[in-house]
């Protein structure tokens, strides 16, 4: 291929990038300009948030809760689940939850752990708590996060029956996740 042809097209390329990003960075701009409006949560007394923190994302989950048999009797394992944006009508998931509790943003990497500091119980679900945060990682969606309320929990609950030897199993959930960070 002769060199001005292959300047050609490389200028066409450029300007073709260039032109994507600037359309991409005003897209951005636009939404960004429009506030964002996040879903309201409803969380018993004694779940709730201190005051001096700010709700920041709420996120419906879908997944499992792993049981392991120890003892006779079943046991927490760990949790599995996607976390996708209540507003996003394609449900695409924006964070993954798993043993730690952790949370990982699948949109920018950032991370929060948590533990458990209050319980509600629920008849036939488990129970919603209230987590504080222990350590956050990376910027973006969970940077900063103080608390996490898991509410509105379906099913999830470990078997009643007796168990024997090293079984496990895993039982669906659902749950809307909360998150909060300090108030500026």
């Amino acid at each position: 291929m002769k060199l001005a042809k292959r300047i050609a097209l490389t200028s066409t390329a450029v300007a073709a990038a260039a032109a994507a990003t600037l359309l991409g960075t005003t897209a951005v701009q636009a939404a960004s300009a429009q506030p964002v409006r996040i879903p309201a949560v409803h969380a018993p007394a004694a779940l709730a948030v201190p005051d001096g923190n700010r709700l920041t994302g709420v996120y419906s989950a879908h997944g499992v809760q792993t049981y392991t048999c120890t003892d006779g009797a079943w046991k927490l394992l760990e949790p599995a689940a996607t976390l996708s944006d209540k507003r996003d009508r394609a449900h695409r998931p924006v964070a993954l939850h798993s043993r730690g509790p952790v949370w990982v943003s699948t949109v920018d990497g950032s991370a929060v752990n948590a533990s458990a500091v209050a319980t509600s119980a629920k008849e036939g679900t488990i129970p919603e708590l209230l987590l504080k945060a222990t350590a956050t990682r990376g910027t973006g969606t969970f940077e900063g996060v103080t608390y996490v309320q898991r509410l509105d929990t379906e099913g999830g609950v470990a078997p009643a029956a007796a168990c024997t030897g090293t079984d496990q199993v895993s039982v669906p959930y659902s749950a809307t996740y909360a998150f909060y960070k300090a108030a500026n």
